[in-house]
């Protein structure tokens, strides 16, 4: 009896979660059109080139990607989003499981459903990098800004960034 009540409800949760991943097929985002030229140099504190931007349909899901690299060399912004085809890999879960056991990633808290932050390199220079994470229902937004000696600043930066993009899913 108890399994018949029930199978409505997990009916309803699987067209939940199944019309979530749809809704977010439906919205594919297009990175090099939303965080502009002018958004990357303001990220970076100079001039950035033209973006190196790819969109794609993957196996696990869509691919956007956008790369943008400073005028002068040392400093990137490098943008990715993977919005899950149904049955992949949840991007929380994904986070979770990159995440556990490493002290390097530290929580952020107000991003997404889930959201972390690795340093990664030297302190100062050019292979400095700040690496944001941020799972928000079936998509995992990655912002990484090299070059930028201020971490505040850099991490400041990087959650403007997120922001933007989980505004457009």
């Amino acid at each position: 009896m108890r399994t018949i009540k029930a199978a409505p409800a997990v009916v309803a949760a699987m067209a939940c979660a199944f019309a979530a991943v749809s809704t977010a097929a439906d919205k594919r985002i297009d990175l090099a059109a939303v965080i502009t030229k002018a958004d990357a140099q303001t990220a970076l504190g100079e001039a950035v080139k033209d973006p190196q931007a790819r969109s794609e349909e993957g196996a696990d899901g869509y691919y956007s990607r956008c790369n943008y690299y400073s005028e002068n060399p040392g400093r990137s912004l490098v943008l990715r989003v993977r919005q899950v085809s149904a049955g992949q890999l949840e991007p929380k879960k994904q986070l979770e499981e990159m995440s556990a056991g490493h002290e390097k990633f530290k929580p952020v808290s107000g991003l997404g459903d889930k959201a972390a932050l690795v340093k990664e390199g030297p302190a100062k220079g050019p292979s400095h990098t700040l690496m944001l994470y941020v799972a928000k229902e079936s998509a995992f937004v990655t912002v990484g800004i090299s070059g930028v000696d201020d971490e505040k600043s850099a991490t400041e930066k990087a959650k403007t960034i997120a922001r933007k993009i989980l505004g457009k899913l």
